[in-house]
């Protein structure tokens, strides 16, 4: 069965810092582009970053830029967000989902769905953000 499981999410002060896992059991995530997003209440869904496992090429939203990294642990097939200089406007429930194609590649994958107009196949449950003094 595929699946994604996100966790670190939690309460956090302005200025802090959370790393949010995205595990995944069923397939492996070699082939897939992995992307972080997230949704605030009464918004709609944002695209934060990707990394394409084909060569490792990560791609980010201007929002995060500089304050979240997207990184990936081959050996136990997850992938991190590690999110540093959090603002109250970073509060959302976060997500990641993984999509690949034997048509398109990887990094165009990535590019799309930074872009908006990707649906990600494979989608975890979220985890909770909050960023609050």
């Amino acid at each position: 069965q595929v699946q994604l499981v996100e966790s670190g999410g939690g309460l956090v002060q302005p200025g802090g810092s959370l790393r949010l896992s995205c595990a995944a059991s069923g397939f492996t995530l070699d082939y897939y582009a992995i992307g972080w997003f997230r949704q605030a209440p009464g918004k709609e869904r944002e695209a934060l970053s990707c990394i394409s496992s084909s060569d490792g090429s990560t791609y980010y939203a201007d929002t995060v830029k500089g304050r979240f990294t997207i990184s990936r642990d081959y050996a136990k097939n997850t992938v991190y967000l590690q999110m540093n200089s959090l603002k109250p406007e970073d509060t959302a429930v976060y997500y990641c989902a993984a999509d690949g194609s034997p048509l398109v590649p990887l990094a165009t994958i990535c590019r799309q769905a930074l872009e908006g107009f990707r649906h990600f196949g494979s989608w975890g449950q979220g985890t909770q953000v909050t960023v609050s003094s």
